[in-house]
């Protein structure tokens, strides 16, 4: 199956993370398909960039969110229009 999910970044203490699709086998930090987006929680404000064309593109196709992805997606706004996700 494949998975929207998020890839951990940066050094110890300082995370920052990428939005990624990937093979849900696959490691937390290891191979993927492509990266949609970040999301950086120490920024003050929480920095979220995505991809909306792209990750509209994957979930059209059955890609599946974890939970912090659609809680990402949902503070964006990517989900408002997304056909079977949303609110």
């Amino acid at each position: 199956m494949v998975k929207i999910r998020l890839k951990r970044m940066g050094a110890k203490k300082k995370p920052f993370y990428r939005i990624v699709v990937t093979d849900s086998r696959s490691p937390r930090d290891g191979r993927f398909i492509e990266e949609i987006g970040f999301y950086d929680p120490l920024k003050d404000p929480v920095v979220i960039s995505i991809n909306e064309e792209r990750a509209k593109d994957w979930l059209n196709k059955g890609v599946q969110l974890s939970e912090t992805a659609k809680a990402l997606f949902n503070k964006a706004g990517v989900l408002k229009n997304a056909p079977g996700e949303g609110q």
